[in-house]
């Protein structure tokens, strides 16, 4: 009897040992499982279109119907352009909702949007800018539109009393969409979002860009009024960006969205297959 009594510890200390040995090898293939996960991970699921100025998220449908045809999960962020910080924060709930690797695409002012707002979300993979803004740490927006020459749509600018910017109606299409169709160009025009001159002047300067972190993929308008393409090649240039010319104007992603699609979808493959190469 003392035997047994003797033995019983013995074995529950070796039960212990046993439990204590198998939950750390399951903790290393838990860790193991997790390092792995990022490169799993980088196959997008979800892309997310963020417009800019003087238009809203519906200018995006063309693009938004091809890019749900090809499998994706498409969000676009509807931005009130009359605060940065609230529109980074509207961009940064909008990817927040995304279960999953996401595409994160700027178009003009949505280019400094993304810039800013895709540094800080985890489940952002890549960065596509159409025609757009892409600022570095310590630059602010002042000091990028107003460096070199003022671009021919600027004569298009007017402002309101209440400090908002906005393109004039029949000068709409010459400026930002020559190539859109003409009634669709008029009603573009009707329902443009101004955008507060606050923050096209904003000194404001920004962080840490998101590009830095991310491949990114850039698709110069090369008959665009409004962001010269000269400007837009050399965003692209230190971003060290996969770069396509469009013979289009600034309104790309409605003048072509058979082009514009195919571009984003080309970004959307890129980060699994730059995954899968390392």
């Amino acid at each position: 009897m003392v035997e047994e009594s003797r033995a019983e510890p013995i074995n529950r200390r070796a039960l212990a040992g046993i439990a204590v040995l198998a939950s750390l090898i399951a903790m290393v293939a838990l860790g193991l499982a997790a390092f792995a996960e990022p490169q799993k991970a980088q196959k997008v699921q979800n892309i997310v279109l963020v417009h800019g100025a003087f238009a809203d998220a519906s200018s995006w449908s063309g693009v938004i119907t091809r890019l749900q045809k090809a499998g994706y999960r498409v969000r676009a962020v509807q931005l009130a352009l009359d605060s940065f910080e609230e529109d980074v924060a509207r961009t940064r709930n909008v990817l927040a909702a995304q279960p999953g690797p996401t595409l994160l695409v700027g178009h003009s002012f949505g280019g400094a949007i993304i810039t800013e707002a895709g540094s800080s979300a985890p489940n952002v993979v890549g960065l596509v800018y159409e025609s757009a803004f892409a600022p570095d740490q310590g630059e602010s927006m002042k000091a990028i539109v107003t460096r070199g020459p003022a671009p021919p749509g600027a004569r298009a600018f007017r402002p309101d009393k209440a400090g908002g910017l906005w393109l004039d109606v029949d000068s709409f299409k010459e400026v930002f969409a020559a190539d859109v169709d003409d009634d669709q160009a008029r009603v573009m025009a009707a329902v443009q979002k101004p955008i507060a001159s606050s923050e096209l002047m904003s000194e404001r300067a920004f962080g840490k860009p998101a590009w830095r972190g991310h491949p990114s993929w850039y698709l110069v308008t090369e008959q665009d009024l409004m962001l010269p393409p000269d400007a837009q090649r050399a965003f692209a240039k230190r971003m060290g960006a996969t770069v396509q010319s469009l013979a289009a104007s600034h309104a790309a992603m409605v003048s072509h969205p058979d082009e514009v699609a195919a571009f984003i979808l080309r970004a959307a493959a890129g980060p699994a297959k730059m995954a899968a190469a390392q």
